[in-house]
């Protein structure tokens, strides 16, 4: 990785009389040949939670944003759903020139990952779904995680959040867990409202099947919200997957355990073991 911090270009941009916050890595010199990436974050979380996408991909163009509500992007007027985001980002890519991407989506946002994925499997090279579930037919997580995901001091007091943050995520907080909490911006009430009705009802299921392209799907095994099992099942159902565990890694394993989890990114994308078998 690359010794100098890489931070991203911060805009507004208007998306259909959509507002989205993005944040855009620029190619960097060297790495023009390499296909860019798109992240999809968590529910909830903000652009500042971002900022080491850069650093864990030094060699690669990036491309996320806040949805509506969440960060500094509005809120919509009205709901929405997993289509009409991945829509929207479709004309967000459009305005960045990004044709062909490497999309990578979180949590919640590994569910919109997938919706994205199959709405425009032409312009999708490699999905990596991190921490995530196939949607309403999820094996839930432990409930005394589960109450506190919605419980808003999680984003307004940075002492609940360490404290409680082994029984939300199912693992401790370190300095990069400390540096994850200072960077919380709560969401608009609404906004996080929507997100979760976006969810509500919501399963690839359905269309699973035709999302044909190699996929890595990262789980870890202390993931006390988005069960490892959740992971087993996309795993099985994907055609061309393989299911990498974060040994003692909990929800966040992406910021806790992030150097490691990059290295396997890194080389699933580089083509290594891209269609290797399945892992039990």
């Amino acid at each position: 990785m690359s010794g100098q911090k890489r931070l991203p270009n911060i805009l507004m941009e208007d998306v259909d009389g959509v507002i989205l916050r993005t944040a855009h890595w620029p190619a960097p010199e060297g790495g023009e040949d390499n296909v860019p990436m798109l992240f999809f974050n968590g529910i909830g979380a903000n652009l500042e939670l971002t900022q080491s996408l850069g650093d864990m991909f030094p060699d690669r163009e990036i491309l996320t944003f806040d949805v509506p509500g969440v960060g500094l992007s509005p809120v919509t007027q009205w709901p929405y759903r997993h289509w009409m985001l991945a829509r929207w980002t479709r004309k967000l890519l459009d305005m960045y020139g990004l044709e062909t991407v490497d999309v990578m989506g979180v949590s919640w946002g590994g569910a919109l990952a997938q919706q994205f994925s199959f709405q425009y499997r032409s312009r999708v090279r490699r999905l990596i779904l991190c921490a995530t579930s196939s949607g309403m037919t999820m094996i839930p997580g432990r409930p005394a995680s589960l109450s506190r995901m919605v419980d808003t001091r999680r984003y307004t007091d940075p002492e609940f959040m360490r404290e409680n943050f082994a029984t939300l995520y199912g693992d401790m907080a370190d300095d990069s867990a400390g540096r994850h909490i200072d960077g919380l911006l709560p969401p608009d009430p609404k906004g996080y409202l929507y997100q979760l009705l976006a969810f509500a009802g919501w399963s690839s299921l359905p269309f699973i099947r035709f999302l044909r392209m190699p996929t890595l799907v990262l789980m870890g095994d202390k993931d006390s919200i988005v069960p490892l099992v959740n992971g087993q099942i996309l795993n099985w159902a994907l055609p061309d997957s393989r299911l990498h565990v974060i040994e003692g890694g909990g929800h966040l394993f992406l910021v806790t355990r992030a150097e490691e989890t990059a290295k396997v990114i890194r080389g699933f994308l580089a083509g290594q073991g891209a269609h290797a078998a399945r892992a039990a």
